[in-house]
Formats: structure tokens, C-alpha cells, sequence
């Protein structure tokens, strides 16, 4: 079986948008009841929506609807995103509006993982490089932030920041192998002689 290729997630450059605040869990980002679709393909329209709109739908003037940020494809958050339940709709709903990565300072384990295997990655700062990252963003909303996973830097503007994340996560995308489902499909001939071997299967 040939393998399907899958684009190297290498640099990532694009305007960004901060999305200030500790602990933001999984309900804020995707809301409950927008997880009763039967596809993730039109879970864009429920992101942030309870932080966005009000009950009539007017708009809580969130960052990610400023028309200063219009267009951005880079977050930069705070501490411990993704936190709470480990709903998959939560960076599936945050791909599809439109962001290519996520920088911030610490990511829940599952979100992190969920987020991976979309080929979204998302690295950390130290709190305070966050801090002054989210700063500068708010003040230049034009400015170009660049994410580099082979140098493991990201430069806004004539500033520069050492960024981290797990190894195993930051090879997977490099070598293009972020797509765990799709790896399991395109190495069936393996999995099943393992299979066979196996005295439980």
C-alpha cells in the first residue's frame, strides 16, 4: 500500500490574535451544544461563542472578532489552555476558523494531543515572553509572527523568543507523521502481522 503523503509542518507565519486569560477550558472554546454535529465540519461558527455573543447574538467585542485582527491564523494564549473535558471539537473547531498554530504557555495534555494530530502546533513560552509576545501583538496587530519547529524560535518583528514543546510532537510534524489515523492506515500490512501475534486478537 502507498503512503498517502502528509505536508511537514516545518514554519508557520501568519498575523495573530491574543486571547488573554489562564484555565481556558474546552467548554469556552466549544461550548456543549454545538457538540451534537454528526462531522466537525461546521464546528467554526461555535468557537468562543458564549465569550462572543450575548443570548441575542450581539457581540461581547472578543478579540477574535476586533477587526484589527481580522484575518489572523496564529492564538496566543495563556496558561494551561484547553483544560477540562477532553472534547476533540475543541481544536477541531479552532483549525477550521481558520488558525494554523497556537502559541502560548502550557497546554492541557489532551488538547495538546488532539491538536497535534491536526497538524496545529502548539508551543510554549515562558510566562512572561508570553506576557510581552501578547503585548506586542495587541500593539502592531499588523505585524508579521513567524513560528519556526526547526530552530524552535518565533520572531515578531525585530523580537525573538525561544519557544518548547515534547519532542516526539514537534518530530511527528516536521516528518509529516502528525496524522495518527492516517499512519495506522497507511502501515496496515505491519499492524496486521502484529496482530497475529498477538495471543489475545
Amino acid at each position: 500500500m502507498a503512503n498517502t503523503a502528509i505536508a511537514p509542518v516545518t514554519k508557520i507565519s501568519g498575523r495573530a490574535v491574543p486571547v488573554p486569560g489562564a484555565d481556558v477550558d474546552t467548554d469556552r472554546i466549544i461550548p456543549a451544544r454545538f457538540l451534537k454535529c454528526v462531522t466537525f465540519d461546521d464546528l467554526a461558527e461555535g468557537m468562543f461563542y458564549d465569550e462572543r455573543f450575548t443570548d441575542d447574538g450581539s457581540s461581547k467585542r472578543h478579540p477574535i472578532d476586533n477587526a484589527k485582527y481580522s484575518g489572523a491564523s496564529i492564538m496566543v494564549v495563556g496558561p494551561n489552555f484547553g483544560c477540562g473535558s477532553s472534547r476533540e471539537h475543541a481544536p477541531q473547531s479552532i483549525k477550521r476558523f481558520g488558525f494554523e498554530a497556537i502559541v502560548g504557555v502550557s497546554y492541557a495534555e489532551i488538547f495538546f494531543g488532539n491538536s497535534t494530530n491536526l497538524g496545529m502546533p502548539c508551543v510554549s513560552l515562558s510566562e512572561s515572553d508570553n506576557e510581552t509576545l501578547m503585548a506586542l501583538v495587541a500593539s502592531d496587530p499588523q505585524q508579521i509572527l513567524s513560528l519556526d519547529l526547526q530552530s524552535m524560535l518565533v520572531t515578531f518583528g525585530d523580537k525573538t523568543f525561544t519557544i518548547t514543546m515534547p519532542e516526539g510532537a514537534r518530530e511527528a510534524l516536521l516528518s509529516g507523521k502528525w496524522d495518527a489515523i492516517l499512519e495506522l492506515v497507511d502501515n496496515i500490512p505491519q499492524v496486521e502481522a502484529i496482530a497475529a501475534n498477538l495471543p489475545y486478537v
